[in-house]
């Protein structure tokens, strides 16, 4: 009797240790990597996935194993002491605490410690038997959590779960593995920036009208070809009079094609002929609907407006692929314009530069919510329109203002505040 009720004890152990080994598999097993397997065919995934897509019953029949080996293995030992000492407190005390030991080194942590250290690998091979006894016990789960539920409801914490998205979700993947330096930062920077698209507008990523290379549409046309040839852009904006006043777009391969056949001669160049029509869009269109129009259209290029129909910028698709993979440089790019890096360690800035562009040159993390550019940021921050030689220090980082131009920042030095 006595080594039945042994070995009896030992089986409800191991019974034990299965389930608590699942429970801790099937919960971190790795849902994409599942999503994957059953894409290509794995039938073990696709249970895993059945199962985990019901955590509530999947937990329920786990617990309710756990609870009832352990509870008879329990009631076993106690019965084996008696049995060895007698009757008495001497029996109980040695069958808690042998069953206590037993129980936490090997139906608890090692089992969970194993499940830990391979999940995928267990979760699939405990999948079958597991999803066996969640059909078995099923009617017994419903039940149990009928009363669950209808106790928290009276105790008045039947609230529900604040649910997380999968874009959150997302994002705390991705930091977390940034964080133990399983992905790199600059592939951090792209995987976010794919996700900040739909947060980000036309007016965050445009290319400021300050900054817009135009062309005089009343040109000779001599003049008008060196000055395109001059330029590193093959989009200019044509204008007539005042730079608000957008007559076309102005492709450099098409007035190279009108051009060439003509020889010397460009008396007959018909300007008129070679324009495009401008593409306006609104400075509130989210980002990512500007890239679907732009795939849409098969144009690159837009003038962006305000409200009352003024030119703001322009924005194309090359700065919103950047706002993925950051600056893309070709053999007539500059390094990022606007910020030049000093030998101190601190970086003096345009006043039109962008935040977001600024933290990919230095690998800062200012702040873009309440502005887009430098000099915004600061006169936010400060609350005035400041003078030269004013110094702030705002988010960590200390702002000395250069220059300004009537109510404009146009200049600032940039560097990390010191701490105290």
């Amino acid at each position: 009797m006595i080594i039945g009720y042994a070995i009896s004890i030992l089986l409800l152990l191991g019974m034990s240790g299965f389930f608590s080994g699942s429970e801790t598999a099937l919960t971190a097993a790795s849902r994409a990597r599942m999503h994957q397997l059953e894409k290509d065919g794995d039938k073990r995934a696709a249970t895993v996935n059945r199962l985990i897509s019901n955590r509530e019953n999947l937990i329920g029949a786990i617990l309710l194993g756990n609870n009832l080996v352990n509870i008879l293995a329990s009631v076993l030992a106690t019965s084996l002491f008696t049995a060895l000492f007698g009757q008495g407190g001497l029996a109980l005390v040695m069958a808690t605490g042998v069953m206590t030991i037993l129980v936490l080194v090997f139906a608890e942590v090692l089992p969970k410690t194993y499940a830990i250290s391979r999940p995928d690998t267990m979760a699939m091979s405990v999948a079958r038997p597991i999803s066996a006894l969640v059909l078995a016990v099923s009617w017994i789960v419903v039940l149990i959590q009928f009363v669950v539920s209808v106790t928290l409801r009276v105790l008045g914490l039947g609230t529900p779960a604040e649910a997380v998205s999968a874009e959150q979700e997302i994002r705390g993947a991705i930091d977390l593995h940034a964080s133990e330096g399983g992905v790199g930062a600059e592939d951090r920077l792209r995987l976010v920036g794919a996700l900040d698209l739909k947060e980000l507008t036309v007016e965050d990523v445009m290319i400021h009208r300050k900054n817009i290379k135009m062309l005089n549409a009343d040109l000779e046309p001599r003049q008008l070809i060196m000055k395109a040839m001059a330029s590193p852009h093959t989009r200019l904006p044509l204008y007539r009079g005042e730079k608000e006043e957008i007559v076309g777009i102005l492709h450099a391969k098409d007035l190279l094609r009108a051009a060439l056949p003509l020889g010397g001669d460009l008396s007959s160049l018909n300007l008129e002929d070679l324009l495009r029509k401008p593409w306006f869009v609104p400075e509130t269109t989210p980002v990512q609907d500007q890239l679907d129009a732009f795939l849409q259209k098969r144009s690159h290029f837009a003038l962006v407006v305000d409200e009352y129909g003024e030119l703001q910028g322009l924005i194309t698709l090359e700065d919103i692929l950047e706002e993925i993979v950051g600056h893309i440089h070709d053999e007539h790019d500059v390094a990022v314009q606007g910020v030049r890096p000093q030998p101190n360690g601190s970086v003096n800035v345009d006043g039109w530069v962008p935040i977001r562009d600024l933290n990919r040159a230095t690998g800062w993390n200012l702040p873009d919510e309440e502005a887009v550019t430098v000099a915004g940021l600061v006169i936010h921050e400060a609350q005035t329109i400041p003078e030269p030689g004013q110094s702030f220090v705002f988010h960590g980082y200390r702002f000395n203002v250069l220059r300004r131009q009537r109510n404009q920042v146009t200049g600032l030095n940039i560097s990390e505040a010191e701490t105290s």
